[in-house]
């Protein structure tokens, strides 16, 4: 099997969440302690944690948390759902350990054991993901990812970035090309750190430049994550995910999506139902309290878009990878993990 990354991003230690800062890579390692609910909503409101999956495992122990204060319980886990809004992990994670934590009578130690669950299950299905994945990567393929999807994104390996390196260790020969991801810089700060600590043969580009490779055909495919996929096939992902869509459809570049089925929000018709997150317009006028633009500057930050089902090559999942028609192979994966369970 591949080899383990040699970091954690999530992990339990004692009575205690220890969560990798992200916000602090590349340039600091750093732990962020959490001990109570208000600690696991900072880390998600405030990215120290970000990525659905990571999200989700992160939050699955915020209700371990709220499940010692019977009382408030409920009111805990609404207020951890509202963390962010677009990762639909987020929600699925909380009702699913909210449920044991009901069934159990608040049995702490059955509420912890479908955290850990959760967490299990995501890196299982990531490595299942990343075997299937890597089936659509040639050998010597050049790739462009975005954002990031590894194991910093995840509960461990990742989804897209999984792919990829799972890719790489079957010594395929393949080229990595990253894009920054602006404003917060995701793919810059963790998707480049990532890839150096697996020694990937990697580039980073500005995200502007992605274009100017897909014309000129020195990208073979592209593979990035999600953060909910509707019934339909319609992906919310990070900003300019969808501006990516667009330039590979023309050019005809492979264009993959690759989520767990915990990503696809099967109530959710299409795309336009998906809620958008806008955060504050201070992560595009500065870099690091730096301000990059007039102080007195309006600016719109919205953190991610809705990818057309159109535009997508294809969805891979720990169960295959979908195809279109969308609205059919996610109608039928629904079915089928519903007579798994």
């Amino acid at each position: 099997m591949f080899p383990q990354e040699d970091f954690k991003a999530l992990g339990m230690r004692g009575d205690e969440l220890v969560l990798l800062d992200q916000r602090l890579l590349p340039s600091r390692e750093e732990n962020f302690i959490c001990k109570s609910v208000e600690d696991v909503f900072y880390a998600i409101k405030e990215m120290v944690v970000r990525g659905a999956p990571a999200i989700g495992g992160v939050a699955a122990y915020g209700v371990w948390f709220a499940a010692h204060d019977r009382k408030n319980f409920e009111q805990k886990c609404d207020y951890l759902k509202s963390a962010r809004p677009t990762a639909v992990n987020l929600a699925w994670a909380v009702d699913r350990v909210r449920t044991v934590a009901l069934q159990s009578d608040f049995d702490l130690d059955e509420v912890r054991k479908a955290a850990d669950t959760i967490v299990a299950e995501d890196i299982a299905m990531n490595r299942k993901m990343g075997l299937i994945g890597s089936e659509v990567i040639r050998p010597g393929a050049t790739i462009l990812t975005h954002c990031n999807t590894g194991a910093l994104a995840t509960c461990g390996w990742g989804t897209a970035l999984g792919v990829i390196k799972t890719a790489f260790y079957q010594n395929k020969n393949i080229f990595v090309y990253a894009d920054e991801t602006r404003p917060r810089l995701q793919g810059a700060r963790l998707t480049a750190w990532e890839l150096r600590r697996a020694n990937i043969p990697s580039k980073l580009i500005p995200d502007s430049a992605a274009a100017t490779l897909i014309r000129d055909g020195k990208i073979d495919l592209v593979i990035l994550g999600a953060d909910r996929i509707a019934a339909n096939g319609d992906v919310a992902n990070k900003l300019g995910t969808f501006a990516l869509s667009v330039i590979c459809k023309h050019y005809g570049v492979p264009f993959y999506s690759a989520a767990p089925l915990s990503t696809i929000d099967f109530d959710c018709p299409d795309g336009s139902h998906i809620p958008i997150e806008e955060r504050d317009k201070s992560e595009v006028t500065h870099i690091e309290g730096i301000a990059v633009a007039p102080e007195d500057m309006d600016a719109y930050n919205p953190s991610f878009d809705v990818t057309p089902h159109g535009n997508i090559t294809g969805i891979i999942t720990e169960y295959g990878i979908l195809r279109e028609p969308y609205d059919v192979s996610i109608a039928a994966l629904k079915e089928k993990a519903a007579q798994k369970a």
